[in-house]
């Protein structure tokens, strides 16, 4: 089948089913399809702690939501497999999702502000709990009603703090099973017998698709290793491998037959990555993920009662909605809005503001055997899906190395429905996964010019995640070349960013300029012109014992970005369809650019430069190595951290050419008016709150860098 055809196909079935609709159905008097329904179940209600200035006290409510999906809506036309999928008598095509709600007691005290943090893997990554972190109570002093809902289809209930979606498993119109290939990595940490489905670095826990047959003679089926991503693969003979359980002596290679597990003759040795290739069976429909969300989100905005006159918690007090996530989750709300799915089913706005947390990619959610959330490096998931899709938001973007246009803004553009859009990027998006083509061409000549709408925010020399502070090094030298984690750290400017948003959706305040580097402004550079001072002749503890941290030396690592050809009927623009080649072909490169850094610290010059930052100790680098020989990587999703020597006499005899903390602060006096002049600078620019600002101060005031 002509592969321009087969690319075009979602959207020449959207236009079919827009007029099947316009005309009242597929035949002349049939009648109007129905709407699709939401069954509400609340299972519990449960008092939270504390109570927040005018707002109150909160509960938390844990249910699900029971939906349809409409499959002749041409809305939801994209969805891959959704006319494959069963359908109840209605014609409707179900789902499950449950959620959990944290609103206040006295509903007319609240602000009006839903706001939706989507699960990571149906993990709540940013549960609001201000027993732990006290600054988070900003939100609930506000007035806000949050709502974690399930999206994704493939999460197991492995603990009851995990959010689950049901989602159809797609099947030929005679009931039987849908097969196709499939492709997995094995990345063993340790040597082990045997390795669970479906593999990968962050998805190794989510439920599997199991092999059509368990006989891996067959054409399809597949096993290599090799030690890097770009080494030459060295098959596995069938006969040392058999899909099975052999996890204990007892139960010895070849093991018992599980469709769950691969079992290798002598062991998976961690030195090596393993791909595995196989034909699997029963995929399930993981785009109606997408539908719920949606549908999820617009019933309790608006809904009064759901279809049986079970009563919306929050029925009338919802003016507007703020939607956010959080790495491979914000991945999956940037894809969310490419797909259009930010259009209601009555036309409007599902979410009035949308912030895309650490999210430099788009996911594969829409794809035939998808498993969302692969995360991407030098060595592993290098070629995994969420690579194809449009990093620039620019609704008129045109890719010129592939010819493909649109970028994650063009529907929203095309239906009106565009949300005020926050992208916020670490360190670890440039190095590691892929972050500058949302601000550069193709090529990395010329600076991309942002939608007006959009915002994007470069967190300096911080990690993808972390508390920060010098507390949360660790250093473990057979695992990573440098003390692993950043002081710097992002989670105060996020809060502060947030309320911005709120302001400029609740109240049309204009949010801070975008905070990124830039080509124009030099400080978006090739990695191979960095300018990295010498770092040297420095320690950090090892249970408790100094160690010697290497002497820096800067190896130019990252994580490039080609142009991936999953096959004819793979809709690379859209992260859709179905791949039927794998591993896919790969093509030209895009331009990696990283931001530069200062000589005299080692850290960013451009972005939002936090505190750790302003006020340094050492310099928090954003990225690390790995420490295994011949293992070309980059630690996962971790930087390092190499502190300041604290004397001139102790770096000049060590021959580090940064700063040192005497030359920068004096004394303990000046290290504290260095952090309160960075935390006051930060409030003025509402890039931090007055609370996180007084707290910053205190601990520095408590710290023990320098004589008094």
């Amino acid at each position: 089948m002509n592969r321009t055809f087969l690319r075009w196909k979602p959207m020449l079935a959207s236009a079919l089913a827009a007029v099947l609709t316009a005309c009242g159905g597929g035949n002349d008097g049939e009648a109007p399809r129905p709407t699709p329904q939401m069954r509400l179940t609340i299972s519990a209600t449960e008092d939270m702690p504390g109570s927040y200035v005018t707002v109150g006290q909160y509960e938390r409510l844990t249910g699900s939501l029971a939906g349809e999906v409409d499959p002749a809506d041409p809305k939801n036309a994209i969805i891959q497999d959704l006319q494959l999928a069963p359908r109840n008598a209605r014609g409707m095509v179900e789902y499950s999702a449950e959620f959990v709600m944290l609103k206040p007691k006295d509903m007319s005290r609240a602000s009006g502000v839903l706001r939706y943090d989507a699960p990571n893997r149906g993990n709540i990554l940013t549960m609001v709990n201000p027993a732990a972190t006290p600054s988070d109570a900003v939100y609930l002093e506000r007035g806000y009603v949050f709502l974690y809902s399930a999206w994704q289809g493939d999460v197991p209930k492995s603990s009851p703090a995990r959010l689950t979606l049901t989602v159809p498993v797609a099947r030929h119109a005679d009931g039987s099973s849908i097969t196709g290939p499939y492709r997995s990595e094995l990345v063993p940490a340790t040597a082990t017998p045997v390795m669970t489905l479906p593999g990968g670095v962050f998805n190794g826990s989510m439920i599997p698709y199991e092999p059509a047959s368990l006989d891996n003679t067959q054409p399809g089926y597949s096993l290599t290793r090799r030690v890097n991503e770009t080494d030459a693969r060295v098959p596995i003979p069938p006969a040392d491998w058999k899909f099975a359980n052999c996890d204990n002596a007892a139960n010895p290679f070849p093991g018992t037959p599980d469709g769950t597990r691969v079992c290798l003759r002598g062991g998976f040795d961690p030195r090596y990555l393993y791909e595995l290739v196989y034909v699997a069976r029963d995929p399930k429909v993981m785009g109606v993920g997408l539908a719920a969300l949606r549908d999820t989100v617009s019933f309790f905005r608006g809904a009064a009662a759901d279809a049986a006159g079970t009563p919306n918690p929050v029925a009338g007090a919802i003016t507007q909605t703020l939607g956010q996530g959080t790495s491979q989750s914000g991945n999956a709300m940037k894809t969310f809005l490419h797909l259009g799915f930010n259009q209601r089913l009555d036309g409007g706005r599902v979410f009035d503001g949308l912030y895309a947390h650490v999210a430099a990619r788009q996911t594969n959610i829409n794809t035939r055997f998808a498993v969302p959330g692969g995360g991407g490096a030098i060595r592993t998931d290098h070629t995994a899906f969420g690579q194809t899709a449009p990093r620039a938001l620019d609704k008129d973007y045109v890719d010129p190395l592939t010819g493909r246009r649109g970028g994650v803004m063009t529907r929203c553009a095309a239906t009106g429905t565009c949300p005020k859009f926050f992208l916020g990027l670490s360190g670890t998006e440039f190095w590691q996964l892929q972050g500058s083509p949302v601000l550069t061409d193709a090529d990395g000549f010329t600076d991309l010019v942002q939608p007006d709408n959009a915002r994007i925010y470069y967190y300096a020399s911080t990690q993808h995640g972390g508390a920060g502070g010098t507390a949360s090094i660790n250093y473990q030298p057979s695992t990573a070349v440098y003390p692993r984690g950043t002081v710097t750290q992002f989670n105060d400017t996020f809060r502060a960013l947030f309320i911005a948003l709120e302001d400029w959706v609740v109240r049309d305040v204009a949010p801070p300029a975008s905070q990124v580097p830039s080509i124009a402004a030099g400080t978006l550079v090739r990695p191979e012109q960095l300018a990295f001072p010498a770092m040297r002749g420095l320690t950090w503890p090892v249970a408790g014992t100094p160690t010697a941290i290497p002497d820096f030396s800067y190896r130019g690592w990252y994580n490039g970005y080609r142009v991936l050809d999953y096959g004819p009927q793979y809709v690379p623009q859209d992260e859709s369809g179905i791949a039927t080649l794998l591993p896919p072909l790969v093509g030209r490169d895009y331009a990696i650019m990283v931001p530069q850094v200062d000589a005299q610290t080692g850290l960013a010059t451009s972005g939002i430069r936090g505190i750790e930052v302003q006020a340094p100790l050492g310099t928090s680098l954003e990225f690390n190595y790995v420490a295994a020989p011949g293992i070309v990587d980059l630690v996962s999703l971790t930087g390092s951290y190499i502190p300041f020597h604290t004397t001139e006499a102790a770096r000049l005899a060590a021959g580090d050419m940064r700063t040192s903390l005497e030359a920068l602060y004096g004394n303990q006096a000046g290290y504290v008016a260095a952090v309160t002049n960075a935390a006051n600078a930060l409030v003025a620019q509402r890039f931090l709150l007055q609370r996180d600002a007084d707290l910053r101060i205190q601990q520095a005031a408590s710290a023990n860098v320098l004589p008094p």
